[in-house]
Order: C-alpha cells, then structure tokens, then sequence
C-alpha cells in the first residue's frame, strides 16, 4: 500500500503520466543494416520506427535516429560514424552491424576489429553502446554461428556496453515470422524485435548523466 501512495505521490509531484519514464533530450542512434532499416516493408512498420513511437510516449523529448543501411558492414560504417556523430551529437549508439561483414567471407577478427572501432568511436564521442548480438544463416555450421555470436558478448564484456544477445530472439528460427529468404523478419515479426531490444536501449537512455 505504501508503494501505491509513493507512486501516485511521485506521478504528482513531477508531472508524468503512469508509464512515463520521465521527460529527456536523449538522441539515440541507431546504426545498422537491413534488419534495422525495415527491408521489404513500410519503413514505419520498421522496428526502429516502433521503438521511436515507443521512446515518444515513455520519454517525452527523446529522439531516435535511425542511420540503417540495407547492405551495411561494420568495416563500413567505420567511415560513416565519425559523420554521423558530428550531425546528430547521439547520447545513445546502438550498433547493429556484423552479419553482412560475416556474409561477405570477412574474418571473424577483422570483424572484431571493426566492431571495437565503432565502439571506440563512439566512446570518445561520450555516447554510450548498445551492441546488438547475431547470428549467421545456419548453413555456416554452429561452430562457426557460436564463435561468431560471441564476438558481440566479449566486445560488450571487454568495453562495458550494453549487449542485446540476439536480436531475433524467439524469431529467427521460426519460418512464420522470417520472410521467404529466411535472413529478414516480416512486418509481423517487428514488434517483437523491439521488445528484444527495449530493455537494453532503455536502460542505455536511464543510465545517461
């Protein structure tokens, strides 16, 4: 009872509706490939799009930007981050890259490499990380699928970033929620995709000074 009275008292005294987190400037970027630029549907039913109505209503004031190329690798934005940072002046970056850098024959310490880049980038910006870890089409084999995932785990543990283990979480190995490729969520699989993210961006967005 008495935890009912502080939050009604709470909810009073600065303002906010129930379910507000509070009011924030916080910029958050989002930089990744076509899983995060809404490939083959509607850019607003995109999860990125999602998550900014979802930042509107729990974070007044907060903005997402999202910087989602289809086709983008980590060794890539490399080059476009320094930009991208100089034009939004981002709170939050989450990066959501590596699976084309796989795809495309890269070396799993190249993109380690290119990864830690993005985030030291980052860093020197004062903008805190959200790594987004993934996995490979299964015709890799799961030995290399599991020494590619942890990638994502030991730059977050090594670095202190926020790590969302798998982006398509209770999604990717269901054939009803990808598209016909079978690498791509459909449009019905994107809200889901943002509650495997919202914790680890919310906590990102809080934890800013």
């Amino acid at each position: 009872m008495q935890h009912i009275i502080y939050r009604v008292l709470l909810i009073l005294v600065i303002g906010l509706p129930a379910g507000v987190l509070a009011h924030s400037t916080a910029k958050i970027l989002i930089l990744g490939d076509s899983l995060s630029a809404a490939y083959n549907m509607p850019l607003e039913q995109g999860w990125v799009s999602l998550l900014q109505d979802r930042v509107e209503k729990t974070m007044p004031g907060a903005k997402v930007i999202n910087a989602s190329i289809s086709g983008e690798t980590a060794a890539n934005a490399v080059n476009r981050l320094p930009q991208l940072i100089i034009e939004h002046r981002p709170d939050v970056i989450v990066i959501e890259l590596g699976g084309n850098d796989g795809l495309r024959g890269f070396k799993l310490s190249e993109i380690e490499q290119n990864l830690q880049r993005l985030i030291d980038i980052s860093n020197q910006a004062g903008a805190s990380v959200v790594l987004t870890g993934l996995y490979l089409n299964p015709n890799y084999g799961p030995r290399f699928n599991t020494q590619f995932n942890q990638i994502f785990s030991k730059l977050a543990k090594r670095n202190g970033t926020g790590l969302v283990p798998f982006i398509l979480e209770g999604i990717g190995d269901d054939p009803g929620k990808m598209q016909t490729d079978a690498i791509h969520p459909t449009a019905d699989a994107q809200p889901q995709i943002l509650e495997n993210m919202w914790p680890h961006i919310r906590n990102a967005i809080i934890a800013i000074k």
